[in-house]
C-alpha cells in the first residue's frame, strides 16, 4: 500500500512538472490546463479526431464507448499501442461483443494518463525519480517510466514493456505518444464506472 501510494504521489509531482511550464503568479491552477502556446501548436482537433479512424486503437474507444471522452475537453495524455502491438496481443483481448466491454474499458483507460505529460515531464520524472517514474493512469493503475538505450520504456504491473516510438502530437484536448506495445492494468485497477467522470 505504501508503495502505491508513493507511486500515486510522484505521478501527481511528474504531472505537476508539465503545469509548471509556465509561471501562474503563484496560483495554484488545476494542473491540467494547458498553456496558450500549446493550444495554439495543437490547432482545433481533439485526440479523436486526430487518431487514425481506421486504427485498431480508435476501433477498440469506439467499442468501450471511449471516443467520446477522448472527443471531450480533457486534457489526456494518451499511450496509442501500434495496430502491430493490437494484433499481437492474446486473442479476445480487444473482442468488441458488450460482454467484454468492461475488459476493454479497463485496458484502454490504463493507456490514458490524466493531463498533458510531454516526454519532457515524463523524462523530468524519471530523473526526479533516480531512473524510474510511476505514472497514474485514469484506470487506477501504474506504469512505470524509465530509460532503456536512450529511449523512454513504459512497464505496466505485469512486467510488459512498450517503449514511445514517437511523442508529444498535441491535440487540442491533449497529446498522444505512440508506443510499440500495449500496456496491461493490473488486476486491481479498477476503471471508472461508465457515467463516473475518470480522474
Amino acid at each position: 500500500m505504501k508503495t502505491r501510494v508513493l507511486a500515486l504521489g510522484l505521478a501527481a509531482a511528474a504531472l505537476a512538472v508539465g503545469a509548471c511550464n509556465k509561471d501562474n503568479g503563484g496560483n495554484s491552477a488545476a494542473p491540467n490546463a494547458q498553456t496558450p502556446e500549446a493550444k495554439k501548436a495543437a490547432g482545433d482537433k481533439t485526440i479523436a479526431q486526430g487518431l487514425a479512424g481506421n486504427g485498431q486503437f480508435m476501433a477498440a474507444a469506439k467499442a468501450a464507448g471511449l471516443d467520446q471522452t477522448l472527443a471531450g475537453a480533457g486534457p489526456y495524455t494518451v499511450l496509442v499501442p501500434s495496430d502491430q502491438a493490437f494484433s499481437a496481443a492474446p486473442a479476445g483481448t480487444f473482442d468488441a461483443k458488450p460482454e467484454n466491454r468492461a475488459q476493454l474499458t479497463g485496458i484502454l483507460t490504463n493507456l490514458i494518463l490524466p493531463g498533458t505529460v510531454l516526454a519532457a515531464d515524463i523524462d523530468k520524472a524519471i530523473d526526479a525519480g533516480k531512473g524510474k517514474a510511476p505514472l497514474a493512469t485514469m484506470g487506477g493503475g501504474v506504469v512505470t517510466a524509465t530509460k532503456e538505450a536512450g529511449k523512454t520504456v513504459l512497464t505496466d504491473a505485469a512486467g510488459h514493456k512498450a517503449t514511445i516510438t514517437q511523442a508529444d502530437e498535441q491535440f487540442s484536448n491533449g497529446v498522444v505518444h505512440q508506443i510499440d506495445g500495449v500496456l496491461m492494468p493490473s488486476k486491481e485497477s479498477k476503471a471508472p464506472v461508465k457515467g463516473e467522470k475518470a480522474g
